[in-house]
């Protein structure tokens, strides 16, 4: 695991520290991938993390004088979602955002962390790149502006150097004469890497396209484009047999691999038929099917805005301490500052009701709720923590009392072998905070990035309905 973990309060502070460490560092921000990465032993080099997630300001999403939309380098899924503008006028990218794994990972998982990573799966990087998209370089020394095209040259291989950090993706916003559309496969509905994965922007003169771009995910080292397709839908009206014939091209541009999820011709024949669906929505002006008009998000009140202001940076080394507040209760924890925050609450402080399930943010089991948001707690860095405040399933009972979701898995009789139970309860209690009366769809959204393997949820769904009807009992 890593040696120091430093916070800087600010942008020049954590630039300076990168130039400092330089290839023995590595900038953290939901630390979704790196912090499995380096569980498992994968980034041996890497001694220093230096987390940018408590500076103000990166995670702002606004349409700037430039006529460009901007997104900061900390701008997760979930508030990618939650944005109007970006609903409104980047719609391909909301609807990756939205289909990126549970809302526990997308309270934490940001846009920039999915490009950085570069892998061709990762679904935002696709309409990205249909949208045009570029990205900001920032070091101690210089800013540099590139393409998203140009920034990735393999799988898991960019152009940024070992003292820079990504500060801003922007784009052209889309209007009404340009559109687009993002559409996935996987091998479930929900906490599900792609198999395959396209976008489609689009621009239109009347029923005439004028402009196209096609990209394609998850079939080839990179993501790539569909040049065949795109010019083929040049000057033409979408009616079937262009439709047919530039999805047609499109398989065509697919170089995909056979592997355990699924067969290089599975994989070209689904690119035939997701962009032939995207074409036609785009036409049929039904590209908003599916997309929610009030996403489920688990992160209560507070819209996932960081409210916890630093007044100045630290680093936290060896046995250094780590302050925590945990169901209103003060910690100050030594030795945990190489753990992950679920072993930190367990063998730390000592409360074993949070889980370590799969370890890889797949379970659930290990959700706690961090200055107010849903999040899995194995892919969280234990020194995160520090000023912070925790709350774990032990803290949803008050005075005695069960939660309403609490006394609902009593009644409904949802527990079964009780392993995965505290991760359900948690997110079920977020929920019922965002949305008291939620509708079983809102229920369902808010449980898929947790896994019963005793299959109960029926059970589970019921005792959520119940804790709803508890609650509004109770006041």
């Amino acid at each position: 695991m890593w040696e120091t973990y430093y916070t800087p309060a600010t942008l020049n502070e954590a630039l300076s520290l990168l130039s400092e460490h330089r290839d023995a560092a590595r900038v953290i921000a939901g630390g979704t991938d790196i912090i499995i990465e380096l569980e498992r032993g994968l980034r041996p080099d890497t001694r220093v993390l230096i987390d940018i997630t408590r500076i103000p300001g990166l995670d702002e999403i606004g349409l700037w004088d430039d006529d460009l939309i901007h997104i900061g380098p900390m701008t997760t899924h979930n508030q990618v979602v939650a944005s109007p503008l970006l609903g409104e006028r980047a719609l391909p990218l909301a609807q990756a955002s939205w289909s990126e794994s549970s809302p526990q990972i997308r309270n934490r998982a940001t846009v920039a962390g999915n490009i950085i990573t570069a892998s061709p799966a990762n679904d935002t990087i696709t309409p990205l790149r249909a949208l045009g998209a570029q990205v900001t370089l920032r070091s101690s020394a210089q800013e540099r502006i590139v393409s998203l095209a140009d920034f990735i040259t393999g799988v898991r291989r960019t152009i940024m150097q070992p003292d820079e950090i990504l500060t801003g993706i922007s784009f052209a916003p889309l209007d009404a004469n340009r559109r687009g559309i993002f559409l996935k496969l996987g091998l479930r509905r929900a906490q599900a890497i792609a198999l395959v994965n396209v976008s489609a922007v689009l621009r239109f003169d009347g029923d005439t396209v004028t402009e196209a771009s096609i990209t394609q995910g998850s079939v080839a080292p990179v993501i790539i484009s569909s040049p065949e397709a795109e010019q083929w839908l040049i000057g033409k009206t979408l009616d079937k047999a262009t439709i047919d014939k530039a999805a047609e091209l499109a398989a065509q541009a697919a170089m995909p691999i056979d592997d355990v999820r699924g067969s290089a011709k599975y994989r070209r024949e689904m690119v035939r038929v997701l962009v032939r669906r995207a074409l036609v929505a785009l036409r049929d002006g039904n590209e908003r099917d599916g997309h929610p008009t009030r996403p489920v998000m688990l992160w209560g009140r507070h819209a996932g805005e960081l409210h916890r202001r630093l007044d100045q940076g630290f680093a936290h080394r060896d046995d250094d301490p780590i302050e925590v507040t945990v169901n209103g209760r003060q910690y100050v924890v030594h030795g945990a500052n190489h753990k992950t925050l679920l072993r930190m609450i367990r063998e730390d402080i000592g409360l074993t009701g949070t889980k370590e399930g799969c370890d890889e943010g797949e379970c659930g089991a290990c959700t706690v709720f961090l200055d107010g948001m849903a999040v899995m707690s194995c892919m969280i860095a234990a020194p995160r923590a520090h000023q912070t405040e925790i709350v774990t399933i032990e803290g949803l009972a008050r005075d005695g009392n069960l939660h309403p979701i609490q006394q609902a898995f009593v009644e409904e009789g949802a527990v079964q072998c009780g392993y995965c139970t505290p991760g359900f309860l948690m997110a079920g209690a977020k929920l019922l905070e965002e949305r008291p009366n939620p509708s079983r769809w809102e229920i369902r959204q808010s449980i898929t990035g947790n896994l019963c393997r005793c299959t109960g949820y029926y059970k589970i769904v019921s005792a959520f309905e119940q804790a709803a009807r508890l609650l509004k009992e109770r006041k």
